[in-house]
């Protein structure tokens, strides 16, 4: 049985959620919290194997109980949340900046056509992420301790970059945003190649994702559009429900079925960067579950680009960089604290006097 904590300040839908989760025979509702205080607590004496977390509570919201749950009593987490307006949903990222898994909406009622649909994802995701086995995370650690834990595990293989880098291509996942914010806050303004990225996060979230990025990098984000030329110094996130590719100059966006299972997809991305940029392309793969991307970056590295990874101490969930190391084509694995730092040293501006 999957043991559930079920976090939520209104008695009516903690309710709602757990008799969801009680009508299935996998999942069991150990504890019910009202703030983030209590779910502090019942996570540290229950052991919960997922949360279901809302973020805007009385006494302790979602972000400190999160940011604690974390640190203390590491536990996939769940973000419910009530709408998609832009408030909401930039709370929202920055719970899963602090250790969050997934967000999704809340369900509606009972008499709300929608609801079973509803109901069944909200089972599926607490199934799917109870199965993560999460990492205390590094937020709580001073940057002295994450350097000194990271001395001698890099891990360079070719370490050697062909050619002039023109374009870089990132994949991320599941602890995906906070690694991602990360990754860009360390790039200067004057990073001399676009940077395209595919993130999987619920439908809904990436125009928030590209406004929160862009409050913490010098680097311009936003939401990618058919046939935009591709800029120095600007990320193009993949929009929802929508493959991004490129060619040589402009951004190519794609409604072809979904590869195993994704639209964006990593794989589609990857593979495409490489086709069109050759030896001129590098892709790195951060934080995420499952395995997307992994094929793509065959194709990449036949070609002749180059291929860094988040290291499985700084990740969330090590799932896609393992994939792609597990595949034969990663040049470097870093910690999430070197990746900016190694990018500036691969990725030269070539048309400088």
């Amino acid at each position: 049985m999957i043991r559930v904590l079920v976090v939520e300040d209104s008695q009516t839908v903690r309710a709602l959620l757990t008799e969801i989760l009680n009508g299935d025979p996998d999942f069991t509702v150990v504890g019910e919290a009202k703030n983030g205080a209590d779910a502090v607590r019942l996570a540290r004496r229950l052991k919960p194997d997922v949360i279901s977390m809302d973020i805007l509570m009385p006494v302790m919201d979602g972000f400190d109980a999160t940011k604690q749950i974390m640190s203390e009593v590491p536990t996939p987490i769940v973000l419910v949340t009530s709408n998609l307006d832009v408030t909401e949903a930039e709370r929202t990222m920055h719970a899963m900046r602090l250790g969050a898994l997934h967000a999704i909406l809340k369900p509606s009622g009972p008499d709300s056509p929608s609801f079973e649909r509803e109901a069944r994802e909200y089972r599926r995701l607490l199934k799917t992420f109870s199965q993560v086995s999460v990492l205390r995370h590094w937020a709580t650690a001073s940057p002295a301790m994450t350097e000194k834990r990271a001395e001698g595990r890099e891990k360079r293989r070719s370490g050697k970059v062909d050619g002039p880098i023109r374009v870089v291509a990132v994949a991320a996942s599941t602890g995906g945003p906070g690694a991602l914010q990360q990754l860009l806050a360390g790039l200067p303004p004057t990073f001399p190649a676009p940077i395209l990225v595919v993130q999987h996060i619920c439908t809904g979230f990436i125009r928030s994702l590209a406004s929160s990025l862009n409050l913490t990098t010098r680097l311009r984000v936003k939401v990618a559009e058919d046939g935009e030329p591709l800029a120095a110094g600007t990320v193009y996130l993949a929009p929802d429900g929508w493959h991004m590719g490129v060619d040589m100059k402009r951004v190519q966006l794609s409604d072809d079925p979904a590869t195993s299972g994704f639209r964006p997809s990593a794989t589609h991305l990857f593979a495409s960067v490489g086709r069109a940029f050759g030896r001129s392309a590098l892709a790195i793969v951060l934080s995420g579950m499952g395995e997307d991307g992994a094929a793509g970056l065959v194709g990449l590295r036949e070609r002749g680009g180059y291929v860094m990874v988040q290291d499985e101490e700084s990740c969330v969930v090590y799932g896609m960089p393992r994939a792609a190391v597990a595949a034969g084509v990663v040049d470097e694995e870093l910690p999430l604290h070197r990746l900016a730092a190694r990018l500036e040293e691969v990725v030269v501006d070539d048309h400088k006097d």
